[in-house]
């Protein structure tokens, strides 16, 4: 008589369906929260990880407009000043009475916007790499706003709404910073995933060519892909204007790496069309941690730097060059 042995229990669907770099991305989580509560006590309490949160809320949302980029297979380094246009230019706005208080934030996502635009008709229409002319945008954005400073810090102060929106605890004892980050990602996975548009980045990142016979307007794709990158790091600095009562040239500078990390840390190729935003809020909460432990340990911002380095180049080598695939 043969003993038949049981069949192997089944691996659940959704298990199956998470990318890999999202898991290694949470266990790598879990473990900063191990090594972080050998260091401090209080690493693991609510009130501190709320704090973490509201901190991580700012990268995230710059690192939302990254992955968009990203997903097509481009790059966006105008971030830096991009974030530093936002906070200066809603801060300047504020100067300007009461309407100017009113549309601050706008003003300055506009401005955000502008550059955006900027960058998407050079990468989208005049077909320059995204590496370079984007780097170009960045500077330009640099020379205008020092410009317009006389190269002095700005003397403008955020407005109390900004300062509600970055500090403030509205609803359940959440930062209000937090609340912004849900409403941009849940409608960024509906846009990526519900619409036409979240199918087309897709579909360029795969391969741009095939996404133009198909008979997508990629062009106008990545110009909208570039706006809502610009737009959203300009948002971004006008809640860290609000997060520290002022703007302040370079304010943008310490979100680059971290930003691309976050995206690269969640499983999103570096190579367009393949990533989610889950994987994105990992590597952002991933990023923020090891920002906070490295804090806590009193490593210098030379050491931080050459850590991401390796973080990202090391996340390039193990999911970098995998085939392209669909969603």
């Amino acid at each position: 008589m043969t003993v038949v042995p049981p069949p192997a229990r089944a691996v659940p669907r959704w298990l199956r369906r998470l990318d890999p770099a999202v898991l290694t991305a949470c266990g790598c989580i879990v473990a900063l929260l191990l090594v972080g509560s050998l260091y401090s006590r209080s690493f693991l309490s609510p009130n501190y990880l709320l704090q973490q949160l509201q901190v991580g809320s700012f990268l995230a949302i710059i690192a939302t407009g990254m992955m968009i980029v990203v997903l097509l297979g481009q790059i966006d380094l105008s971030v830096p000043w991009a974030v530093a246009v936002g906070g200066m230019m809603s801060t300047a706005a504020a100067a300007y009475g009461p309407a100017g208080s009113a549309l601050a934030i706008p003003f300055g996502v506009l401005c955000g916007l502008a550059l955006g635009l900027v960058n998407g008709i050079g990468v989208a229409y005049l077909r320059v790499p995204s590496m370079i002319f984007t780097l170009g945008v960045d500077a330009v954005a640099q020379g205008l706003m020092i410009l317009r400073t006389g190269g002095a810090a700005p003397q403008d102060m955020a407005t109390p709404a900004m300062q509600v929106l970055a500090t403030g605890h509205a609803i359940g004892g959440v930062p209000n910073a937090v609340w912004v980050w849900v409403v941009i990602g849940a409608a960024t996975v509906f846009l990526l995933n519900r619409t036409t548009f979240g199918r087309a980045v897709y579909g360029i990142g795969n391969q741009e060519r095939s996404a133009y016979l198909s008979g997508i307007r990629s062009q106008r794709v990545v110009l909208i892909a570039f706006m809502l990158s610009g737009g959203l790091s300009a948002l971004s600095g006008t809640l860290l204007a609000g997060y520290s009562t002022k703007a302040y040239q370079g304010m943008g500078d310490p979100y680059l790496l971290p930003a691309i990390a976050a995206v690269v840390l969640g499983g999103t190729s570096i190579m367009g069309g393949r990533g989610s935003y889950l994987g994105t809020t990992a590597g952002v909460i991933l990023i923020t941690l090891l920002q906070s432990i490295l804090s806590v340990m009193q490593m210098s911002d030379a050491s931080r730097q050459i850590i991401y380095g390796v973080v990202i180049l090391s996340m390039l080598l193990l999911y970098g060059r995998s085939p392209r695939s669909g969603r």
